[in-house]
């Protein structure tokens, strides 16, 4: 049988909105989760007082998070629809956990946004909305869940349905009224691979219906190859083997590469995924690769990886575009938070604000203002306090946005629309 094309998935939306309610029905609507599954968890939720919380339980799996009702990390699983096959990255909503939402929302390629029938848009409705724009996720689903809580009304389902096409316009998401708003109960599992018999008013897909309607993005296999490295390891017999995922590019064994911002430069000798050697790895594919005579010290987390040939860019500086998600206080040049770009982490200076844009429309609000602060989009310029490899936004969008980490939150994530080169030693 050919293989389907894959996707990823990623669901965002406010903190009990259902979310997770919602991945559960869809993995046991497909077949991925069976009656057994489900038996075993009811009977947990049970024994915690959480009646209603065994399709959650299928993706929150750690036992704090039963325990306290809430997701916190990233859990992977897969299903598959008569079309795709979908790994779902499932992001938590919980506001202390928006790091791992960027984490997940960054190897997405498309997002389900759930909002409550009865409790429409949020704060962190229009906060998920946001980063999933400011990210770079081009297509989204509106899923109206907790139909039944609102008696399946289709005034209710309007309501909703207007506030999140309201949102998403208000952020310049094109072609808004060709998204798909599916009205859904995740819990009574009606409208999710059903038409609903409670909802002679709907006409539209199912969300399963709405899942296969979504397109798979092209793979920038024409583009150089760029490769961030998550994690270096040193086997017996075969010496170093970075891990990591090809963002762009071909990567075949053979290959002269070199590795930012030290400047090695070696040749891939081996490629593996799953236990199995490889010809070639394409964007997406996670890989881990031999290299000839490099020392595991000379490779590190957050380098990347390109051809001898076109080598990644190294930053002496670069120019973003920001948005402050939260801060307590304001931020004012000379700031320095750290920067998660990529899989690389480190601290970065804002050196200057150059100008604050209005969010509905894009347009400058003021130019070099003295400071910015929660809810601000601005422009600013930022110097990173060692060398690291990174692109401009427009040409390798992977590798050209990043969140902003302080204080053990998430304060803003931003896009990198122009770099200074670092003069190359």
């Amino acid at each position: 049988m050919a293989e389907k094309p894959h996707l990823n998935l990623i669901f965002i939306g406010h903190v009990d909105h259902g979310k997770s309610t919602t991945v559960g029905r869809l993995l046991y609507e497909t077949g991925a989760v069976t009656d057994r599954d489900l038996a075993r968890y009811k009977e947990i939720t049970q024994q915690l007082n959480r009646s209603t919380f065994e399709f959650a339980f299928v993706m929150d799996q750690l036992k704090e998070e039963r325990e306290r009702g809430i997701t916190i990390d990233i859990m992977h699983r897969d299903f598959q629809t008569p079309k795709y096959y979908f790994t779902i990255i499932d992001a938590p909503g919980h506001r202390d956990f928006v790091k791992n939402m960027i984490t997940g929302a960054s190897q997405a390629d498309a997002a389900v946004l759930v909002v409550s029938a009865v409790d429409g848009v949020q704060s962190q409705t229009r906060e998920h909305a946001i980063l999933a724009n400011v990210l770079g996720i081009g297509q989204i689903i509106v899923g109206v869940n907790k139909m039944d809580a609102a008696n399946f009304e289709q005034s209710k389902f309007e309501t909703a349905k207007k506030a999140a096409t309201d949102l998403l316009k208000s952020l310049g998401y094109r072609n808004v009224d060709a998204i798909n708003v599916v009205p859904y109960s995740a819990y009574e599992g009606s409208n999710i691979s059903k038409k609903p018999e409670k909802m002679p008013w709907y006409n539209g897909p199912t969300l399963l219906q709405a899942l296969d309607l979504l397109t798979v993005p092209v793979k920038p296999t024409d583009k150089p190859l760029r490769l961030p490295i998550q994690d270096v390891y040193s086997i017996s017999g075969f010496g170093t083997v970075p891990v990591g995922r090809v963002e762009t590019g071909v990567m075949k064994p053979g290959d002269s590469v070199i590795i930012m911002p030290s400047g090695v430069k070696t040749e891939i000798k081996s490629i593996e995924m799953h236990h199995q050697q490889l010809q070639k790895a394409e964007p997406g594919d996670n890989v881990g690769f031999n290299i000839k005579g490099v020392d595991r010290k000379d490779i590190k987390r957050g380098d990347v990886i390109g051809p001898t040939s076109n080598p990644p860019m190294v930053a002496a500086e670069f120019t973003a575009q920001v948005i402050v998600l939260h801060h307590q206080n304001v931020i004012a040049k000379g700031y320095t938070p750290v920067f998660h770009i990529h899989t690389a982490q480190l601290a970065c200076t804002i050196t200057d604000i150059l100008e604050k844009k209005d969010p509905k429309t894009g347009q400058t609000l003021e130019k070099n203002p003295e400071t910015i602060k929660t809810g601000d989009i601005a422009i600013v310029k930022i110097k990173p306090t060692k060398p690291i490899a990174l692109e401009k936004y427009s040409e390798f969008p992977q590798l050209g946005r990043f969140a902003i980490r302080d204080m053990g939150e998430t304060v803003g994530a931003g896009v990198i629309l122009d770099v200074v080169p670092a003069v190359p030693k």
